[in-house]
């Protein structure tokens, strides 16, 4: 195996056209929500298949139901072979008067005195992340001519809006997705000093519910204190899902649900999260979760019940005496390993029909449902990582899970049959899916390098 010594100095003398490259790609205002900007998905895709095709890969840009996806291929004989996953779409910008500068125009900014960050929409998510890995494996072919393992990329453009075509696609393409482990970069480390491996992603479900009281919107002078008033029936059912210990008062919520290992939680308490850190930056003072479990285990390890949005009445300018003939909630439930999408989603509305006056109806809407995933973190891949990120880093990385949710991995790890590494360069302040979004340079240069010295360690 050719010394890495090599590559790493590849990576340095070629900082510039990295950026370059990754500018090119951020100007693409490729935006999956928005049909407006189909174009430019399909600008995005082509745009990495011609970037994969000049670093040899078999590359082309594949039809789905939606946005297409980009598949390239680089196989080496008798090396362990891989999947490389990521996404080319980004989030809308709004609301775009709040950007410092034009979104899909990047720039380089001195955040603070030492400190630089690439600030774009999707220069961190996922753009930039994706590119580390690619100019890793630029890298690798630049200083030795070839890549010590086999590649597969799969690039799709629908991440930022639930992925709704791709699990299609993976089913239908099984056999060509066929690899040893996956590769993931859409995550983040644990602070700007500390690398991170993720073993655990949550799953998700999200649920409507809507009740209907009289049959129009009721003069409160006339009905006050006569007439159901629907605000106050889903006030009191979003008011009731968490008892005053912290937990989620659902029957059966956590069924399934396991508790961290010892040594999971001794390394977690090493990193000595405090509610002033963690919550300070955004104006709060303490957690709400579980009284008898730490801070880092409410958004790593523990399920959550969120109440997003509620309406009904009279919301507008001024005042409007009306009791509403209808009001609803809109709830989230990110979810753990163990946990059953249907099951929860079962016991949430059999849960709420026991809350509503029997005058009154409910309708209930469903959006998303996905199970949680977890990997072997004992593996020789993730071994491979935790090495290679020691070895840039000059420190132990910490294994973590992630709070949110990349939709395709059940589909990686159920369909595929895929282990997969996650490892991401993230910050807290990248403003992910808020205006003035970036991405550090130092992470974007070190995440190279970082991939580098994996892709190594995995073809060692």
């Amino acid at each position: 195996m050719p010394s890495p010594d090599k590559v790493l100095a590849a990576v340095d003398s070629n900082l510039q056209p990295a950026l370059d490259r990754l500018f090119a790609l951020l100007r693409i205002p490729s935006i999956s929500t928005d049909p407006a900007y189909a174009k430019h998905c399909a600008e995005a895709a082509e745009w990495h298949a011609k970037d994969l095709k000049s670093l040899g890969f078999k590359a082309e840009v594949r039809k789905t139901a939606g946005h297409p996806v980009v598949l390239g291929h680089r196989p080496k004989k008798g090396a362990p072979h891989v999947l490389f996953y990521g996404h080319y779409d980004v989030q809308p910008v709004d609301p775009l008067n709040l950007w410092h500068n034009p979104p899909f125009e990047p720039k380089v900014v001195e955040i603070e005195k030492g400190r630089k960050a690439i600030v774009a929409r999707g220069a961190c998510d996922d753009k930039g992340q994706v590119m580390t890995f690619i100019e890793a494996c630029r890298a690798w072919i630049t200083a030795t001519g070839d890549l010590p393992i086999g590649v597969t990329v799969l690039l799709e453009g629908e991440e930022e809006c639930g992925s709704p075509s791709l699990p299609a696609f993976v089913k239908a393409n099984a056999k060509e997705l066929k690899a040893d482990f996956g590769l993931v970069c859409d995550t983040g480390m644990w602070d700007a000093k500390t690398p991170a491996v993720t073993s655990t992603l949550r799953g998700m479900v999200y649920e409507e519910f809507v009740v209907r009281a009289a049959n129009r919107d009721l003069h409160s002078g006339v009905y006050g204190g006569a007439a159901l008033n629907p605000n106050h029936v889903v006030a009191e059912i979003c008011g009731s899902f968490h008892g005053k210990n912290g937990r989620i008062r659902i029957p059966g919520f956590y069924k399934g649900v396991k508790a961290p290992s010892e040594k999971q939680l001794q390394q977690w308490k090493s990193l000595k999260l405090t509610e002033k850190a963690f919550l300070g930056p955004v104006g709060l003072k303490s957690t709400i979760g579980e009284d008898d479990r730490m801070l880092i285990e409410h958004i790593q390890s523990r399920p959550t019940c969120d109440v997003n949005g509620i309406w009904g009445g009279y919301a507008g300018a001024g005042s409007k005496t009306v009791i509403p003939a209808e009001a609803g909630a809109k709830v989230s439930f990110r979810l753990v390993a163990g946990q059953d999408p249907d099951a929860i989603r079962k016991a949430f509305r059999a849960y709420v029909k026991d809350r509503v006056p029997k005058q009154a109806s409910v309708e209930f809407r469903s959006y998303v449902g996905s199970s949680a995933v977890a990997f072997d973190t004992t593996s020789a891949p993730f071994d491979a990582a935790r090495a290679a990120l020691r070895e840039e880093w000059g420190k132990a990385a910490v294994t973590i899970g992630l709070g949110g949710s990349i939709p395709i991995m059940h589909e990686f790890r159920h369909v595929l049959g895929l282990d997969c590494v996650l490892v991401g360069f993230a910050l807290e302040d990248d403003r992910v899916h808020s205006p003035n979004e970036k991405y550090d340079l130092a992470a974007f240069h070190k995440g190279m390098r970082s991939w580098a010295r994996i892709i190594g360690k995995l073809g060692g």
